[in-house]
């Protein structure tokens, strides 16, 4: 259950933890051990735990992500969803004012001036719940961090080679 406050939104049926996760560390380590990380039930969990207004919001950037990145896995990484493929390629999550969405720094450069209405650092920006959520701009953001990821290099390196590259 979640209840509202002041600066944030905090989850009154697991002491310590708050929107963003966070709890005391051996609060983080029990769920981790609790929950899978890497399953859409961990995210649907996440997605449940907040009030219907701010559910909803997070169920359209999930499914907006999703649309544009189909074959990105969704896991829980730093405390909230996540969609990967090849890296990470964009988080989100609820807070008490805004939803945080988290293209990293390229996902933000290239879009600097569609996002410069909101908040924003270095690799997030911040949706205010009291305005709708840009979805058309979040889709142009992730297919290209879908585009970014796919152009990158193989993440591991093993003896200056790509796993699975051998030497001719």
């Amino acid at each position: 259950m979640w209840s509202g406050g002041r600066e944030r939104l905090e989850r009154t049926d697991c002491p310590g933890a708050t929107a963003r996760g966070r709890g005391s560390a051996v609060d983080r380590t029990e769920d981790r051990m609790k929950s899978p990380t890497s399953s859409p039930t961990a995210v649907d969990e996440y997605i449940a735990s907040f009030p219907p207004e701010v559910r909803a919001r997070l169920s359209k950037m999930r499914a907006m992500i999703r649309r544009h990145a189909p074959q990105a896995e969704e896991r829980m990484s730093y405390g909230i969803p996540t969609f990967y493929l090849g890296g990470n390629l964009v988080h989100f999550a609820a807070f008490a004012r805004h939803v945080g969405f988290y293209p990293g720094p390229s996902g933000i450069a290239a879009f600097r001036d569609a996002l410069s209405r909101y908040k924003s650092a270095k690799g997030s920006v911040q949706f205010p719940h009291d305005e709708p959520l840009p979805l058309a701009l979040v889709a142009d953001i992730v297919k290209f961090r879908v585009e970014e990821n796919a152009a990158r290099k193989p993440k591991r390196q093993v003896g200056g080679r790509a796993r699975g590259e051998t030497k001719e």
